[in-house]
């Protein structure tokens, strides 16, 4: 019985034997060209083309978060140096009192 064993040389390199097909585009690459992406291993192109419809696929709300973290962080410093500036403003009427009240 005469066997032949098919051999799949990689989309990019001919010269290299295919490791894998990318589930994607359905091309056969060698083990360098591909990339492994949520348990897959894709292929350049495919793995660009999930990137982009991942990145497309985010709303508008995750935009939001960095502004209002940054708005928290100015309201928290703004109420820190209210209360150290009136803390310290009752400590100077009560260093004067005390001043006047020893004379």
């Amino acid at each position: 019985m005469n066997r032949t064993v098919i051999q799949h040389r990689c989309w990019n390199h001919e010269d290299r034997e295919a490791s894998c097909r990318c589930p994607g585009c359905g091309r056969p690459f060698c083990r360098e060209c591909v990339t492994e992406h949520e348990t897959r291993l894709l292929c350049a192109k495919c793995l660009e083309g999930s990137a982009r419809r991942a990145f497309a696929g985010r709303g508008g709300a995750r935009g939001l978060v960095p502004v209002l973290m940054l708005l928290a962080g100015l309201f928290l410093a703004w109420v820190f140096f209210l209360g150290a500036g009136a803390g310290a403003a009752e400590l100077e009427l009560r260093m004067e009192r005390a001043a006047w009240q020893s004379r």
